[in-house]
């Protein structure tokens, strides 16, 4: 292999190389394009984390204290969403 083919294979690798690197940012750009909505939602959640956590321990005390009306707000909570479900299975599709 002579010194010229070898610039050529060098060349023609690299043009290669320099191509696939485009490929795969446009992939990439279209990955995060599809999962914005998702990131976007987990971000929100995580900044959410403290106040989650001090609500739920603050519903824990709360129902061992009080478990009677933890089942009649779960009964509620329950109804409100299949009233929802319902609601929502008959609506048109838009």
């Amino acid at each position: 292999m002579g010194y010229r083919e070898r610039e050529q294979r060098k060349s023609d690798l690299l043009r290669l190389i320099q191509q696939q690197r485009l490929d795969l940012s446009a992939g990439c750009r279209d990955w995060e394009y599809a999962t914005f909505r998702y990131d976007r939602s987990w971000l929100r959640l995580m900044s959410l984390r403290r106040y989650i956590a001090i609500g739920s321990s603050l519903a824990a005390i709360w129902s061992v204290r009080h478990p009677r009306r933890l089942g009649r707000w779960f009964k509620r909570g329950l109804g409100i969403w299949s009233t929802w479900r319902l609601i929502r299975s008959k609506l048109p599709k838009q």
